[in-house]
């Protein structure tokens, strides 16, 4: 029972950095209706982005200094997230989805393997520093770390403050609007380049947080880091349901879980590829995802 606990709050901490980085990949799709694989990759910024201010602090851990850390970062990815949708996709809305699918690609590739370059962040991994006062809680037998417990409290306000957002404000309300029909939301006066910047911006904050939140508890960053969590972010946005914020979150946090219960087996070495096999099986069987709707396309 001890062990079980502590492998369901390790799995709910894994899977909410997976949910923060999936939910900018289900936002982006529900306003452009195409992936931005070039998202992971925000996601390592955002963990060099804290690694970068942490002088800041002080060098010392606290609350404060790390909340000074995650809004600073959140801050500066929303921007890179921004130029991001202006410089390399909004040229190409009008033309075929490959085009803009081919060039986010390129994006990826672009901020991977520039990011290796010595004069930029470099190719060797650094150490991530402590933000927060580390601390061993012992909660019904089980021993976490309180990093962990961070990540979970945060995640949730986070998530709340999403909902906030969407669903509460008039910028939300026009996400909605050009989600659900762009030419008629342009017709009532909605700014669609405005809302998709916002979009690719909020996400991208999103991923920012999640990159910290990881950086915490897997405490080495390196250009590549966001590789495999972005496709594995990509597979929870589907096992939700592409195109839904509940989804996304729900995603995360199953595909979360049952890494962590496959990686405490003998089958260890399998569980990334247990994630990939998670994807197939939902797109065989409920292409729709677990919250998603089934859409019906006119030809």
């Amino acid at each position: 029972m001890t062990e079980a606990l502590q492998q369901l709050v390790n799995g709910l901490a894994l899977g909410s950095i997976y949910a923060l980085i999936a939910l900018g990949y289900t936002m982006v799709y529900g306003v452009l209706r195409f992936i931005n694989f070039a998202h992971g990759d925000v996601f390592m910024l955002g963990a060099f982005a804290g690694l970068f201010l942490y002088p800041l602090t002080g060098r010392q851990p606290s609350i404060g200094g790390a909340v000074l850390v995650l809004v600073l970062a959140m801050a500066i990815c929303a921007a890179i997230g921004i130029l991001i949708e202006r410089l390399a996709y909004r040229p190409l809305r009008e033309r075929p989805r490959l085009n803009v699918l081919i060039t986010a690609i390129g994006v990826s590739l672009l901020i991977e393997y520039g990011g290796q370059h010595q004069a930029m962040l470099g190719k060797d991994p650094r150490t991530f520093p402590d933000l927060l006062p580390v601390a061993k809680l012992s909660i019904g037998g089980a021993v976490f770390s309180s990093h962990e417990l961070v990540v979970l409290g945060l995640t949730l306000l986070l998530l709340i403050a999403l909902r906030f957002v969407v669903l509460k404000t008039r910028m939300g309300m026009a996400m909605r609007a050009v989600s659900f029909n762009p030419q008629a939301a342009a017709l009532m006066g909605v700014n669609i380049n405005v809302v998709i910047s916002f979009t690719f911006g909020l996400g991208s904050a999103l991923a920012a947080a999640g990159g910290i939140l990881y950086a915490m508890n897997y405490p080495s960053i390196e250009p590549l880091m966001g590789v495999m969590p972005g496709l594995k972010a990509f597979v929870a946005a589907v096992l939700g349901g592409i195109g839904s914020l509940p989804g996304a979150a729900l995603g995360g946090l199953v595909l979360g879980i049952i890494e962590t219960l496959i990686k405490a087996t003998r089958w260890s070495n399998y569980a990334d590829a247990v994630a990939f096999a998670v994807l197939i099986l939902i797109l065989l069987f409920r292409p729709s995802g677990l919250l998603g709707k089934t859409e019906i396309e006119k030809v």
